[in-house]
């Protein structure tokens, strides 16, 4: 990644580890955070999906579309990214019958053991919302309805 020295673009200088050849700086893109933080949660068990009713429309009709990269693992996830320190927001829809606080839990334990260990930053908060409750006889994907 290049220094574009956008005022609106963080970076996050990580120290490197003493006795590596060359020195210089690594930055971490919020996306590369926000990648994580997503596959992290959606490995937690009780994890139905991520993000709201809209964000999954959303990511439902950008996976129909050719070319247009398939399923965001970035969808329900917001990061703000500093210098040394992440906070993460996280819609998620967990699946009927679980134990939420437990499965919000095991997420944020998920999210940030993955980030920290990645990356380097110090996780100071992640937030979770649930948005749904997935049923067991739910369809991920309301068939269209034809009117004739």
């Amino acid at each position: 990644m290049t220094d574009t020295g956008l005022p609106n673009r963080p970076e996050t200088p990580l120290a490197e580890p003493s006795g590596e050849r060359g020195g210089g700086r690594t930055t971490i893109a919020d996306g590369v955070v926000a990648k994580i933080a997503g596959m992290a949660a959606r490995d937690v068990p009780g994890v139905h999906a991520m993000g709201g009713g809209f964000a999954r429309g959303m990511g439902a009709m950008r996976e129909r579309m050719p070319g247009a990269g398939g399923k965001s693992v970035t969808s329900g996830v917001k990061v703000e990214v500093g210098e040394v320190q992440t906070a993460v927001d996280l819609e998620i829809v967990v699946e009927y019958g679980v134990s939420i606080t437990d499965v919000a839990g095991d997420v944020r334990e998920n999210v940030i053991a993955a980030i920290e260990r990645m990356t380097g930053l110090e996780v100071v908060e992640v937030n979770i919302a649930v948005s749904d409750v997935h049923l067991p006889d739910e369809e991920d994907e309301q068939p269209e309805r034809r009117v004739e």
